[in-house]
Parts: C-alpha cells; sequence; structure tokens
C-alpha cells in the first residue's frame, strides 16, 4: 500500500484546512486509516481514524468536534476537513493505512503533509 497525502499549508488561526490521503496498491487489503501527528513523549498520536467496514470513526479528545474524517472508498481516498484550527495545530501530519490480515497485517504511512496555523 502507497499513500500519498495532500492538504497542508499555512493558514490563520480560526481558519481551515483540508487534508487528502490518496491510497494506491493493495487497497482491497486495507482495513483502516487514520491521521496522525506527532506528539510530545509519544512517536505519533492519533488525530482521527476511520474503519473500512461499516465506517466507524474514533477521534482525538482535542479534535472537539472540528474536523470530520470521511473516505471515498471510489477513488481510495481519505479526507479530514480541519476547521477552526488553532496554533498548537502546527505539525506534519502523516496518513496510516491499517491493511492485511493475520500475520501479513501492517501499517504502511505517506511522507507528511506540513500543516502550520499562524497566531
Amino acid at each position: 500500500v502507497q499513500l500519498v497525502e495532500s492538504g497542508g499549508g499555512l493558514v490563520q488561526a480560526w481558519g481551515s484546512l483540508r487534508l487528502s490521503c490518496a491510497a494506491s496498491g493493495s487497497t482491497s487489503s486495507i482495513n483502516a486509516m487514520g491521521w496522525y501527528r506527532p506528539a510530545p513523549g509519544k512517536q505519533r498520536e492519533l488525530v482521527a481514524a476511520i474503519a473500512t467496514g461499516g465506517g466507524a470513526t474514533t477521534y482525538a479528545a482535542f479534535v472537539k468536534g472540528r474536523f470530520t474524517i470521511s473516505r471515498d472508498n471510489t477513488k481510495n481516498t481519505m479526507y479530514l476537513p480541519m476547521n477552526s484550527l488553532k496554533p498548537e495545530a502546527t505539525a506534519v501530519y502523516y496518513c496510516d493505512a491499517d491493511a492485511g490480515v493475520e500475520a501479513l497485517r501492517g501499517s504502511y504511512w505517506g511522507q507528511g503533509t506540513r500543516v502550520t496555523v499562524s497566531s
């Protein structure tokens, strides 16, 4: 599975951006996709995730209804519109895909897209 993120950039506080993550390769093996960013004391922290089957979503507490993750299975693309952005949201955002089954299951990562929120 290959992942390519886009949509990052510079925005003023309380502005909006929409991140996209396009998947290619063995996309039929993807179980779930998510967005992560670096966090103090952690390698990366979850921002939001969406399951392939049923579309169940998970959000970090700090999202607080401002972000809405979605996935277009016909385009193999995941989206994350981010509204009311705060300067503390500045980070590189990484797309992750949980793909495969049993012993072949693993995580695949994109290169990241940088989000900068100015105050």
